[in-house]
């Protein structure tokens, strides 16, 4: 399976965008930068309108205070015990996605919401101190060519969970590859909550109340409607709604099953 959204490699980044991928790096606090950027970066103009959009709302700490009142209220499957020794980088893994993948549901969720002219009339909720990014090192994004064809086949198997329709392959099982006996136990306990519907009904219930909150936030956004309005809309949806709608759940319930959640 292939990512359906053309994205640009960050390795292969120059010039303006490359300064961009470090600007958000920097900003949001992780070492690689989120696929729905790289995406963005294959738009004419995109990328430059859409980072300068948000970035305010990243530097006051509005998806952070977001962030703080969803994890205080979020619906998590219970997923069978994943405790046990794992090499560092699987934590390392979901600590970074568990983290980015929340900040970036409100913020990206705010700038859909902004496009679509959803914004709610509630005045914007302040920001507040920064959640801590992981300071971790994260193995490479495995491709097909990096891997087993048998890991490989489990990857895109993990991918369906939560999301039928698969429109992008989430990346944080990709960076897991390199972890096949991990990923084994992680599909064997998804399995349960798939099959007992508890997974998607707390998909569900965790992205309306994350699209809520972006509803609110999406007031602290100022700025004048690019041409390519729509392109950003419909790519920045697909990763609101899909692959990071569905993995700030899943990977949650991974790292409470794992016991190591804060």
């Amino acid at each position: 399976m292939n990512d359906p959204f053309p994205a640009v490699v960050e390795a292969s980044a120059t010039g303006e965008i490359a300064d961009l991928f470090a600007d958000i790096r920097a900003t949001v606090g992780v070492r690689v930068v989120n696929l729905v950027w790289r995406h963005l970066a294959t738009i004419e103009g995109a990328l430059p309108w859409a980072w300068s959009a948000v970035k305010p709302l990243y530097l006051a700490g509005m998806p952070d205070e977001a962030a703080r009142d969803f994890r205080k209220t979020m619906v998590i499957p219970q997923l069978a015990t994943l405790a046990g020794d794992q090499p560092a980088s699987v934590d390392a893994v979901l600590a970074s996605y568990d983290h980015s993948n929340t900040i970036n549901l409100f913020a990206l969720g705010a700038l859909v919401a902004w496009l679509r002219g959803e914004a709610t009339e509630a005045v914007a909720p302040a920001g507040g101190p920064r959640l801590s990014a992981p300071d971790v090192t994260l193995p490479p994004l495995a491709s097909e060519t990096d891997v087993s064809p048998r890991t490989w086949a489990l990857v895109l198997r993990l991918n369906r969970f939560g999301d039928s329709r698969q429109l992008i392959l989430a990346s944080m099982y990709r960076h897991l590859a390199h972890s096949p006996a991990f990923l084994g136990k992680v599909e064997a306990v998804l399995q349960s909550v798939q099959a007992d519907g508890s997974l998607d009904r707390a998909i569900a219930d965790n992205r309306a109340a994350a699209r809520q909150a972006a509803r609110a936030l999406a007031r602290a956004i100022s700025a004048t409607r690019p041409a390519s309005a729509d392109r950003i809309e419909t790519g920045v949806a697909a990763f609101v709604d899909h692959a990071i709608g569905k993995m700030v759940t899943v990977c949650r319930a991974i790292r409470v099953a794992r016991g190591t959640a804060l």
